[in-house]
């Protein structure tokens, strides 16, 4: 009885902490994504920080086992443990809200250090740490398992952040909640620490532990024997767990920004590599050598060949190949990675090796590829070194290390097709922290109809005729049918002045009349720099054109009230919604800047989302009205079917042709709350 009470505190302290690790990413990245634009990148960045700090984690249960009796790790670890409690409760301070004119990507990281660092670190420690006092004790043969029960409690925690947390509690609420679990955790940690202190000083030798554990056949992971791991098995142990991570976050990027631009995508890849790491740890029957070497190497001829065929960017085909081919890879890595785990004594450096190749692959793929490739070809480069690693793994029988070889050759080959593919039909690529732009001529049979494209993945930003008689003719989304079309012919007739949230090819520039005033707000710098050397919207117009690199609302938050005519919120078409942009807050931000008859326009089409019962939800708690204006775009095959919501202060204002005639209400659905910076949830709008 009391040996089941002490194994339930181990697994619920082990549990319980890796619950509180995962939950905590979502957590804090929601409260700072407003701030950097919604970004994708911020998830990357945020992911690449607590990979490093679980490597540290690891680093220091791997010194302190192996350097320090186990009463003084008790009475260090204690101590850090009621350190931690300083750090709450969770709430990013205002004071790291960025000007514009930082690298996003360092203070994201400096901003989650002070934030978070110590919590996270010692919620990194707790799984090794408490693994390694397991095996002092008599039961220690099944410690294994409790790595399992980690990521299993991982993707639980995953998994009930955005269905079960996020709709039902405010952003203070869940800082609240994570703060009192966080500290319950610290009495459970101290009270396992303390007990382990008391009851078991000193080690219990290797062969006791094994011969008094209980049999688990088919149930237990097999213990290895005790002898020091060759340098050749640590090494795979670091570049295992390496490329896992690197081709995680690639196939990420590579469907959310290439394939679909659906919210909550990235849970599908984070939830199967997690669960390849609980089926792999929990025993040696889920991976099978004889079941997964043929699918991986499968899987990594049709990935990489899906790089440079449209079966790999059509979503009904490239999403199940990608996150199929995940999840057969990371078995592969992670299965090969168990079969190589030590024995217990030496379970820390093990682990230590696995968080170091982790932290390694994500910084590959989320700090250095955005600096030093142009597109997203990190997955084309993870999918050749998977098959090279393969080649490492298989060193021992000849015909595999050769087909190994002669995949790495095939997937290198269909990488290097997908880059001359780039290469020789766009104009530009550019990529950056904000994700990948890429324009390129379109010629048809007419050569009036030759068009000029910009794009960010499969999101299309905007496209100019390249016929000198046509280049001032509004396309895509802006059409003079269009919602924002419609307000632009109903503003008032004298000089104008426009505020544009998202700058795209500049499309709404050709609306621009001499003595109009256009300020764009943009968040990214290499957007600018298309718009002006590959379109001419901007130059073009007679209009004065002011810009404003950063953020939207943080820029509008600091000047003064700009006397608007007309706002257009652009920036609500892909996965990566900047949702501090359609808030209550920022509904009060954007009215500040607005003439008494001044309309804001949100742009809210998309595939995905049911954007505009949001904006009308708000516009009703701020006594604002609002209407829809969809546009199915059949005038004209250059345009696109759109949806914009037009909000004003006086219904008079949305009453002016050509408005009038195109305008619906919109249907507002019972007991929906308003979005908040403090409350906003993706989820309820998903169509």
């Amino acid at each position: 009885m009391e040996r089941a009470g002490i194994q339930l505190l181990f697994a619920g302290t082990i549990f319980s902490s890796a619950f509180l690790l995962f939950l905590v990413q979502p957590l804090i990245a929601k409260q700072i994504l407003p701030w950097f634009g919604g970004s994708a990148a911020v998830w990357s960045i945020c992911m690449v920080f607590f990979q490093a700090v679980l490597l540290a984690g690891y680093a220091y249960s791997d010194w302190v086992t192996r350097h320090l009796r186990v009463r003084v790790q008790a009475a260090l670890h204690v101590g850090l443990l009621l350190a931690s409690l300083a750090f709450l409760p969770l709430v990013v301070a205002a004071r790291w809200k960025p000007t514009g004119a930082e690298d996003p990507t360092w203070l994201i990281l400096g901003l989650l250090l002070a934030t978070i660092g110590l919590p996270y670190f010692l919620l990194s420690t707790t799984g090794p740490l408490v693994q390694s006092w397991v095996a002092r004790t008599p039961w220690g043969a099944q410690v294994y398992r409790y790595f399992s029960l980690s990521n299993l409690a991982s993707l639980l925690s995953l998994l009930s952040y955005p269905v079960l947390i996020e709709p039902r509690s405010s952003l203070l609420q869940q800082a609240q909640g994570w703060s009192w679990g966080y500290g319950a955790f610290v009495v459970l940690c101290a009270g396992t620490t303390l007990l382990v202190a008391y009851r078991w000083p000193e080690a219990v030798p290797s062969s006791a532990s094994a011969a008094s554990a209980t049999s688990a056949s088919g149930q237990a992971a097999a213990i290895p024997d005790d002898k020091p791991p060759r340098w050749s098995d640590a090494l795979l142990w670091l570049s295992l767990p390496a490329l896992a991570s690197w081709l995680l976050l690639a196939v990420t990027n590579h469907i959310t920004q290439n394939v679909a631009a659906v919210p909550f995508l990235w849970i599908f890849p984070l939830s199967l590599y997690l669960f390849t790491f609980v089926l792999c740890f929990e025993s040696d029957r889920w991976y099978r050598r004889g079941v997964f070497l043929p699918l991986a190497a499968g899987v990594l001829v049709l990935c990489a060949f899906g790089l440079q065929h449209h079966i790999g960017s059509d979503v009904r085909t490239g999403l199940p190949i990608y996150v199929g081919g995940l999840f057969v890879l990371c078995m592969f890595l992670h299965g090969e990675t168990a079969r190589l785990r030590p024995a217990p004594r030496y379970l820390t450096r093990f682990y230590l090796m696995l968080s170091l190749g982790g932290a390694i692959g994500g910084a590959m793929v989320g700090l250095v590829a955005p600096h030093v490739l142009p597109a997203y070809y990190e997955l084309g480069i993870g999918l050749a070194l998977t098959a090279l690693v393969a080649v490492a793994v298989l060193r021992h029988r000849t015909w595999l290390r050769v087909s190994g070889a002669a995949l790495a050759a095939c997937c290198a080959y269909f990488l290097v097709v997908q880059i001359r593919s780039d290469t020789d039909n766009s104009r530009h690529l550019m990529r950056n922290f904000y994700g990948a732009l890429i324009t390129f001529d379109i010629r048809r049979t007419d050569p009036a109809s030759y068009v000029r494209l910009l794009s960010h993945g499969s999101i299309k930003h905007g496209e100019q005729f390249l016929d000198p008689l046509r280049r001032r003719e509004p396309t895509t989304y802006y059409g003079a049918t269009s919602g924002i079309g419609r307000a632009m012919a109903a503003a008032p007739s004298g000089p104008r002045r426009v505020g544009l949230i998202g700058l795209g090819a500049g499309t709404l520039a050709s609306y621009g009349r001499s003595g109009d005033v256009y300020r764009i707000y943009e968040i990214n710098p290499q957007v600018f720099e298309l718009a002006d050397s590959e379109f001419t919207f901007l130059r073009d117009s007679p209009a004065r054109i002011e810009r404003v690199l950063g953020d939207a609302r943080l820029a509008l938050e600091r000047e003064p009230p700009q006397g608007l005519d007309l706002l257009a919120v652009d920036a609500f078409s892909g996965d990566a919604v900047p949702v501090h942009l359609l808030t209550a807050e920022a509904m009060d931000v954007y009215m500040r800047h607005m003439k008494p008859g001044g309309v804001v326009a949100f742009h809210v089409t998309n595939r995905y989302l049911e954007l505009a019962p949001v904006v009308a939800r708000i516009a009703e708690m701020k006594g604002l009205h609002a209407v829809l204006v969809s546009d199915d775009a059949v005038a004209s095959k250059w345009l696109d079917p759109t949806d914009w919501v037009l909000v004003a202060r006086d219904p008079a204002v949305l009453a002016r042709e050509p408005l009038r005639t195109a305008a619906s209400p919109i249907a507002l659905p019972a007991n929906t709350r308003p979005w908040t910076d403090d409350f906003n949830n993706l989820l309820s709008v998903l169509k």
